[in-house]
């Protein structure tokens, strides 16, 4: 299934909405420090708002915007219907996502006091279903993302994509927890690449009990962020390091990751090298961290090439 005429990249991953609001106190004065075995608040939020959000949905919206092909394959509840319409409105094809119709779509709720303080809660509905969704149905593929999804589903598609002969880049992020070593090995076996940011990646080399090396050893790429400080590529037995872009302004860091990620499937699928790859990445990250959200952020094609030859002083390809 695995066709190097083509550019389509398959994202694997969450689709969510995100309950953002707002409390104008403090939490550390709503709760008292020897009581809080019986927790019992209730904070007035005046202001609320819901952004787009899931990993699959960031990354495709910053590959189609890089003039890539990013076909999500993803399941949304039956409140997914604005969602299927946003992507309608964006061009991003919804032929690879599933509505579950006895669930609500992934959802998080966060609250932040005046001292951007968070209470979360997240409930995963639909994500859930992840796993009634097929690889094999969806070919021919340049590349795939298996981002973070309900654990059955990344677990079912890694599987796929080996048995179809697509390459995939393991993303395990936030869902990284929920597997062990044993797990967590053999999703590195069977990928071609691994993304993770520093925390991540320290927590991914304990629970396997491989070194960098070890890991990088068995892929074709080894991608670690490590935000303000670039980040690091291991690959063709060296390690490449590739700086951090400085952002015009730092005001959401939500969504920079799978921002990054856009950047280094569309280089995969163009076949790029992974030090314009990186720079890439890079470069849509910091795009992203100065707007709110993880898709409110507006850039054209040839915007970010120009952007790129201001920043590494070549030309994009």
């Amino acid at each position: 299934m695995t066709d190097t005429s083509s550019t389509t990249t398959l994202i694997c991953g969450s689709l969510a909405f995100d309950k953002i609001m707002q409390y104008h106190g403090r939490f550390s004065e709503a709760l008292i420090a020897d009581q809080l075995h019986k927790v019992n608040v209730s904070f007035l939020v005046p202001t609320l708002h819901t952004e787009y959000g899931g990993c699959a949905a960031n990354v495709a919206y910053n590959l189609m915007m890089l003039g890539g092909d990013p076909l999500i394959m993803a399941t949304l509840g039956q409140d997914g219907g604005e969602y299927l319409a946003r992507f309608a409105e964006l061009g991003i094809s919804t032929r690879a996502i599933r509505t579950i119709g006895h669930a609500y779509t992934a959802q998080c709720f966060v609250t932040a006091d005046q001292d951007n303080n968070q209470i979360n809660a997240f409930h995963p509905g639909a994500m859930q279903f992840s796993h009634e969704n097929n690889v094999a149905d969806y070919g021919p593929l340049r590349v795939a993302l298996i981002a973070p999804d309900g654990r059955d589903g990344m677990l079912k598609h890694a599987s796929d994509c080996v048995s179809a002969g697509v390459p995939f880049m393991f993303d395990p992020g936030q869902q990284l927890p929920m597997f062990n070593g044993e797990e967590l090995r053999d999703f590195i076996d069977k990928a071609t690449y691994v993304a993770a940011n520093d925390y991540e990646f320290e927590m991914l080399m304990e629970r396997t009990g491989w070194s960098a090396d070890t890991i990088a050893g068995q892929l074709d790429a080894l991608i670690v962020t490590r935000g303000e400080q670039g980040s690091e590529i291991f690959a063709n037995g060296e390690r490449m390091m590739i700086p951090a872009v400085p952002a015009s302004a730092v005001v959401d860091p939500t969504g920079c990751g799978d921002a990054y990620r856009a950047g280094l499937l569309f280089g995969i699928a163009n076949g790029f090298d992974w030090g314009t790859t990186g720079r890439l990445a890079s470069l849509l990250g910091s795009i992203k961290i100065a707007h709110q959200g993880g898709q409110n952020h507006r850039f054209t094609a040839a915007g970010v090439a120009g952007q790129f030859e201001q920043a590494f002083g070549y030309r994009m390809q």
